[in-house]
């Protein structure tokens, strides 16, 4: 029978050789690694070492079959990544979630590629499966790009389609594919509360997330309550200490205030990935929220209970209290509980000031939202 999720699905097992064949082949791939490692210099030095670096992930990758061969390698630098780049790696909530039951897990979103990744290694160290993650295709701008994520588990969300009626049967797949995971494949999945980051610190779910997810319901024989209970959905909270990405996202929140709107450049997602996975984090925190239960009438409360769960679990740094009081002044804010950092003041109020003047208030917003967030919460208790 014809796989109705074949064009979005991660590939399967047995279509990782192929394509991996196919990527060794592709001067694209070598000549954006060679960019990555040595900038402009990749342009003129491409044709020579173009080969060896061929011959090099040919090498590496002569054993991998499968998907789990593949991630296995990925780990080794993921785990390199957190050494390099962090100031420590911590998880909570996950005692609390069966590994052997596949979970929906919204996250808040902060990182493009970070978000997931982090999620991803917090769930295999504690001996869950791992993701399948949503990627808009607007971020596969390259056949290569596509291959590469769609081997990592990654699956495809149609963002592009032409018009609403396009839309409308694009969110209807995307939607039974989640499910058809989820409840008969039973293999997790990762989704962002909301389309595009929270450039401003603020996390927000959106509540049209929720009613694409509905869309797989049988409204004949399901009523809203139960069918999301069934999708089994966590809410996940990310913290950084540091965002990488905290400048260019300033950058952008500048010129959309003064000009009205912002167009990026060309490949501007890829470099913002590249910045996200090499820049220095901090501490990084991850928390798992319980699952969502039948007692939602419609979008807008599932949306809600998502926010309260990661708000609730979101780990404030050191970082996120020196922002506020930078805008806001001195402030008795003892009633709020901070984890340790590994910035000091100095050093982040210089990574502030290295900023244009007109964008540093932006900055600093950004990482002073979560303070003002947690402030309002314990003033609704």
């Amino acid at each position: 029978m014809a796989d109705p999720y074949a064009a979005i699905r991660p590939f399967n097992d047995d279509e990782v050789r192929p394509v991996i064949d196919r990527l060794l082949h592709s001067d694209a791939l070598l000549g954006a690694l060679l960019r990555l490692r040595l900038g402009s210099s990749a342009d003129y030095l491409g044709w020579l070492l173009r080969p060896p670096l061929r011959a090099l992930l040919a090498r590496r990758l002569r054993h991998v079959n499968s998907v789990y061969d593949l991630q296995m390698i990925t780990k080794v630098y993921v785990e390199r990544m957190i050494e390099e780049t962090t100031g420590g790696f911590s998880v909570s909530g996950l005692e609390a979630l069966d590994p052997k039951t596949a979970y929906l897990f919204i996250s808040n979103h902060r990182d493009i590629a970070m978000d997931p990744a982090f999620t991803n290694y917090a769930l295999h160290m504690a001996g869950h499966e791992t993701l399948r993650i949503a990627i808009g295709d607007n971020l596969l701008t390259r056949d290569w790009v596509t291959d590469l994520m769609r081997l990592n588990k990654s699956f495809i969300v149609q963002r592009s389609a032409s018009g609403p009626r396009e839309l409308l049967a694009a969110s209807k797949l995307l939607a039974g594919y989640i499910r058809h995971s989820i409840q008969n494949d039973n293999v997790p999945i990762w989704i962002a509360q909301r389309e595009g980051r929270a450039k401003d610190g603020v996390d927000r779910t959106e509540p049209a997330i929720i009613k694409m997810l509905s869309l797989s319901r049988d409204k004949s024989s399901e009523t809203f309550g139960p069918h999301i209970a069934g999708l089994r959905i966590v809410p996940v909270s990310i913290a950084y200490e540091l965002d990488p990405c905290d400048g260019l996202k300033a950058h952008e929140l500048r010129m959309r205030r003064e000009t009205g709107g912002y167009e990026k450049a060309e490949q501007e997602d890829v470099a913002s990935i590249g910045r996200g996975i090499s820049g220095s984090k901090g501490c990084v925190h991850v928390h798992f929220g319980t699952p969502l239960g039948a007692d939602y009438e419609n979008a807008d409360a599932v949306a809600a209970a998502l926010d309260h769960q990661i708000l609730q679990g979101y780990r404030l740094h050191p970082s996120n209290v020196l922002a506020y009081r930078m805008l806001h002044g001195e402030r008795d804010l003892s009633m709020l509980e901070v984890a340790e950092g590994s910035c000091s003041e100095r050093a982040f109020r210089a990574r502030i000031e290295a900023m244009p003047e007109a964008e540093r208030g932006d900055a600093l917003a950004a990482y002073a939202n979560a303070v003002v967030a947690k402030l309002n919460l314990l003033q609704q208790q």
